[in-house]
């Protein structure tokens, strides 16, 4: 099969993994199914009819818009079917048709979910993120696996994904607890907006959910990554919404992006400085 014909195959199931995920953004922090009832238009409730399901071509023809009751649908729809295409390819690329494939788009998904619910409810599901975590430990385990050419088993992936859930979990605690302690208890300052943390627990659990797929030393580079890619949206949201909370959520799943596709390079670099 043509290259170029693998590649749309990829896009495709990408864009059709889609519609699940945007079924777990727009229902788990509602507390309702994943499975049951079918897609359904947020606004009127009615089903949507398989024809105006199709990733991308549905969303364009009917101008983002319900067909039934003609309310607009969010475009983040329509981004998050774009997203998680073009991540599926990239991913393919890098591993082509393998185990690291599939552990690495589940991987992006849990990612994708986390992003957009924390964007808009400040919160991180704790399907995605302890649910993750324990999928990421099962699946680091199994690919010690190695059958060719005899049975041998290698230990370093479930030991590197345990180690990483309890570094990339016990960082982000440990660096919130002590911030809060100076912040709030010896420098006595007032909570910003209610809030008495610096760091939320579903933080905690999501970069220990990092670490059991990526291991430590991807979670320690995910730590450190992720306050200067929030830097500049936290100053525009402090500046124009004189707000000083930002969603972490976000920022962490993209620095764990950046560890996955370049944390030899990334890391190499910081060690020739």
């Amino acid at each position: 099969m043509p290259e170029l014909a693998i590649y749309i195959i990829v896009f495709i199931f990408g864009a059709v993994v889609r519609s699940f995920l945007n079924v777990c953004i727009y229902r788990m922090p509602l507390n309702e199914s994943v499975v049951w009832p079918g897609s359904h238009c947020p606004n009127c409730k009615k089903r949507i009819a398989a024809y105006d399901n199709i990733p991308f071509v549905s969303y364009i023809l009917l101008k983002g818009r319900c067909r039934l009751c003609n309310q607009k649908i969010s475009p983040v729809y329509f981004f998050v079917e774009l997203l998680t295409a073009f991540l599926f390819v990239f991913l393919f690329k890098v591993f082509g048709l393998s185990f690291e494939f599939f552990f690495y788009t589940l991987f992006c998904c849990l990612l994708v979910v986390a992003t957009f619910v924390d964007i808009k409810h400040r919160i991180i599901p704790d399907e995605i993120s302890v649910g993750g975590l324990i999928i990421g430990f099962i699946l680091s385990a199994a690919r010690g696996i190695n059958l060719q050419p005899s049975f041998k088993y290698n230990y370093h992936f479930p030991l590197d994904s345990i180690i990483g859930i309890f570094v990339g979990g016990g960082v982000i605690y440990l660096t919130g607890t002590v911030f809060d302690l100076i912040y709030f208890k010896l420098l006595k300052k007032p909570p910003i907006q209610g809030e008495t943390e610096s760091i939320g627990g579903g933080d905690v659990k999501l970069l220990a959910m990092i670490g059991s797929f990526l291991g430590w030393k991807s979670a320690l580079l995910t730590f450190l990554l992720a306050p200067f890619l929030g830097l500049g949206f936290g100053l525009i949201n402090l500046l124009t919404k004189k707000d000083h909370t930002i969603p972490y959520g976000p920022f962490l799943s993209s620095g764990a992006l950046l560890a996955l596709f370049y944390s030899d390079k990334i890391i190499a670099m910081l060690i020739l400085r």
